[in-house]
């Protein structure tokens, strides 16, 4: 009897190679084949590779696939993996789930949850730094201190969204601190452009709406072990609606807090999206809602285009494919045969 091929990271196969890989079971769609027969498409994933497997009707696999096999468990596989047009694929040979005793060849469930590159706990200081010295407002400080501390570890271990930008742990504090930083840029910039608007620009409120305008994703989404997906209230109400109703919540705890600027903070964080096909239901009407909106749509949109850049370019590639959340082709550069 031949030896059992090496365990191997699902994104270290190359193609062509048979392989035993630790996965997470990342989705189960059940589907028709044009002539009615039912299939299912199965995700795989490790930490940085996500790969499909066809599991027809008539395969082995099915019966166990529709009856057992759960979203979110993990699995040891053996696999032939395979890249096609579209994208990583696995050609199944055998599967069962984890036990205790593959801790001994490795398996350790952390592996498997995408992270943030930076130190969660320092964007969490660095995001209290900036409120200390850039809020001014007394209450409207005490405001966004108290919900932060409340709620330190989900904001440090949550996403920023299920899909397509910053969807991983930790996602969530690297995109609130970046659209924070970006923040304080515009509102000083803007502060010192137009010093006579009346009323003023409120650089404490555009700071505190940078930090809030995303609070309700805490809400929206929970961590399961296939990723990050939607809670009930996030599907029923949306992180929008939910962030005003935790601000709304902090706030009738701080008696001195002045109703028009908690008003305003509301609207910052209702309208941060812009547009009804995007969430918000109204769209910025003050100074600083329009400054958060664009510090929170560009750091999102920058991260989608970075993402596409950051994969390997195959051979000659001018432009990235189109698959990518910005649904566009990214131009890399020139073919050398060009220059």
């Amino acid at each position: 009897m031949s030896d059992p091929p090496p365990i191997t990271p699902l994104s270290d196969a190359e193609p062509g190679q048979q392989a035993d890989c630790f996965v997470v079971l990342a989705a189960k769609d059940r589907a028709k084949t044009r002539d009615g027969k039912p299939y299912f498409r199965v995700s795989f994933r490790d930490a940085a590779r996500k790969a499909t497997a066809m599991i027809w009707n008539d395969t082995r696999w099915f019966a166990d696939c529709e009856s057992s096999w759960q979203a979110g468990g993990f699995y040891k596989i053996r696999c032939r993996y395979e890249e096609n047009q579209y994208g990583p694929q696995i050609d199944l040979l055998q599967i069962r789930e984890v036990t205790d005793d593959d801790a001994d060849d490795g398996f350790d469930p952390a592996d498997f949850f995408v992270t943030t590159r930076f130190d969660p706990q320092e964007m969490f200081a660095e995001l209290l730094e900036i409120v200390d010295e850039h809020i001014t407002d007394a209450p409207l400080k005490q405001l966004v201190v108290n919900l932060l501390m409340d709620n330190e570890a989900q904001v440090k271990d949550s996403a920023a969204a299920v899909r397509n930008h910053h969807a991983f742990r930790g996602g969530f504090l690297e995109h609130v601190l970046s659209v924070t930083r970006t923040c304080l840029f515009l509102a000083d910039k803007y502060l010192a452009y137009y010093p006579e608007t009346e009323p003023p620009l409120s650089k404490s409120l555009v700071v505190a709406g940078g930090i809030l305008h995303d609070i309700g994703k805490l809400r929206e989404l929970e961590s399961q072990p296939q990723g990050f997906a939607y809670t009930a209230e996030g599907r029923l109400v949306g992180h929008i609606l939910l962030g005003r109703d935790i601000v709304r919540e902090y706030a009738s705890a701080i008696d001195e807090l002045d109703a028009e600027t908690l008003l305003r903070l509301e609207h910052i964080i209702i309208a941060h999206q812009n547009l009804p096909e995007w969430g918000s239901p109204i769209a910025p009407h003050t100074p600083e809602s329009l400054l958060v909106h664009y510090a929170d749509d560009i750091d999102a949109k920058y991260h989608m285009m970075a993402t596409a850049l950051e994969l390997p370019p195959e051979e000659g590639e001018e432009f990235t494919p189109r698959d990518n959340p910005l649904r566009r082709a990214i131009f890399r550069g020139l073919n050398d045969t060009q220059t």
